[in-house]
């Protein structure tokens, strides 16, 4: 398991001309291997989440034969595949219960200076999206990939 990794990249133009900046956290790293005539082929595969902490957020899988590569190619799925989510007082709008697959999560907004209560993967999503307070409890299964997948349908389907 790798460390989360946080980085910004300006190279996005904005819709005025100005550049927008997105944090970037690396979840998931997997080394996967295939069996060949010619040995083991080994690759990786990343889940990264991307946002720009004003209410954007996108999670992109990325896989390649280097890590470098997995991980850029994560950050251009995110990027193409941004999510608008809706933030009022530095909270959501209303709680939520969303079940994707074996995940669970629940979303509930909090008081101002409360600060972010969640686990890693929820963590990391509503972080990069700029959501400041919210209480959060992942429930049903300790997949990281499957949480924050959970967690964008669930800020996906918040109502405006």
């Amino acid at each position: 398991m790798a460390k989360f990794q946080s980085r910004t990249n300006s190279w996005m133009q904005g819709p005025v001309g100005q550049e927008l900046d997105f944090e970037e956290r690396v979840i998931q790293v997997n080394r996967v291997s295939k069996k060949t005539k010619g040995g083991n082929r080994i690759g990786f595969s990343v889940i990264v989440v991307v946002g720009d902490k004003k209410g954007k957020v996108g999670v992109g899988p990325g896989k390649a034969r280097d890590v470098a590569s997995a991980i850029r190619k994560g950050i251009n799925y995110a990027k193409k595949h941004l999510i608008e989510v809706p933030i009022y007082n530095g909270t959501i709008p209303h709680d939520i219960l969303i079940k994707r697959g074996a995940a669970k999560v629940l979303l509930k907004p909090a008081p101002v200076g409360s600060g972010v209560i969640a686990g890693g993967a929820v963590r990391n999503v509503v972080e990069v999206a700029g959501i400041q307070n919210i209480s959060s409890k992942v429930l049903g299964t300790k997949n990281q990939a499957s949480n924050v997948y959970a967690t964008l349908e669930a800020l996906r389907r918040l109502s405006k």
